[in-house]
């Protein structure tokens, strides 16, 4: 019995890590698109992402309401990746993300799954539910907006998006959460 306990324990431990950061949804907004043909091509190079669920064009804000299936890793980066492959800049992109617990430290950072955030407005922070935060690393907003973010944001990472944590070299993104 004392071992059934203390193995649901551990299950119960990895399942609020494994759940502990999930993207649900993204607004992401697309520079250059001057027709639908644009959109069209954007759009069909964001649907071959296998973690991606479902691409929703607005063509009036050029934004796409990406949804993402649960359960799988999302990387932030190969969805600015494949905008840039259908010939396009990413101009934003603000997430929902769902935290359960996720506590930031006195240098604005938290890793959660692997990923490692720096928040540009939040320390020593406790994240959960539903949070929406952008995205205001390089290649993800203007490069007008990335400077000026640069001379506000006292990070290491914050030019290269690639940092040392806990000896390792990674890939650190930042965010400020709305």
């Amino acid at each position: 019995m004392k071992t059934i306990k203390i193995f649901s324990i551990i299950m119960l431990f990895f399942a609020v890590n494994v759940s502990a950061q999930q993207i649900s949804t993204a607004d992401l907004q697309v520079t250059g698109l001057t027709c639908s043909m644009c959109s069209n091509a954007t759009q069909k190079s964001l649907e071959t992402l296998s973690f991606v669920n479902t691409v929703k064009p607005d063509l009036n804000k050029n934004i796409f309401v990406l949804t993402f299936k649960k359960g799988t890793d999302i990387n932030i980066d190969l969805i600015r990746k494949k905008v840039q492959d259908a010939g396009f800049s990413v101009g934003g992109l603000t997430a929902n993300f769902n935290f359960n617990q996720v506590k930031i430290d006195e240098k604005g950072q938290a890793i959660v799954n692997g990923n490692v955030y720096r928040f540009v407005n939040a320390k020593n922070k406790t994240l959960n539910g539903l949070v929406k935060a952008s995205v205001v690393d390089k290649n993800f907003i203007s490069n007008s907006a990335f400077k000026k973010q640069a001379a506000n944001i006292a990070s290491d990472a914050y030019a290269s998006g690639m940092g040392v944590v806990n000896g390792k070299k990674t890939r650190v993104y930042h965010l400020i959460l709305s």
